[in-house]
């Protein structure tokens, strides 16, 4: 029984992230090698090469979109706090027991979920005239 635990404690600790990482960096290396593809047959046919191919088109984050991820996440670990600490009132004798040191998670959780539903409702009030103004310019380009 401690032999499985312990691969099970190795899987997840050690060769989960060590291939998530490797999967993500492949995955770049093949982008970065398709673009050089690209533009080694350009030069060679002699069509002029856009600058901006090799750059990473990053769109700006709207305020809005930036107000509602953290929306997002305030509900999420809300939720994630009481959860954990509903647990941790269940009574040990009914097999729960292991839920009792999820106290102290819980409280964790409920407080920086609360912190983002203040941050969101600040924000919110305080970037009324920008939200407005970048829904105005978004109206605007899509009537054009």
């Amino acid at each position: 029984m401690q032999i499985t635990d312990l691969f099970t404690a190795l899987g997840v600790c050690v060769v989960l992230p060590v291939l998530i990482v490797w999967l993500v960096l492949r995955s770049r290396k093949h982008e970065v090698d398709r673009k050089t593809e690209i533009l080694l047959k350009a030069i060679e046919a002699g069509i002029p090469i856009d600058e901006n191919l090799l750059k990473n088109p990053k769109k700006p984050k709207s305020i809005k979109k930036d107000l509602m991820e953290r929306f997002t996440g305030a509900c999420v670990t809300t939720f994630m706090g009481i959860a954990f600490l509903a647990l941790s009132l269940l009574p040990s004798d009914k097999g729960f027991g292991m839920f009792i040191g999820s106290a102290a998670p819980g409280a964790i959780l409920l407080a920086i979920g609360i912190a983002l539903f203040i941050s969101y409702f600040c924000g919110r009030k305080m970037l009324a005239k920008e939200i407005e103004a970048e829904e105005k310019e978004l109206n605007g380009k899509t009537q054009e």
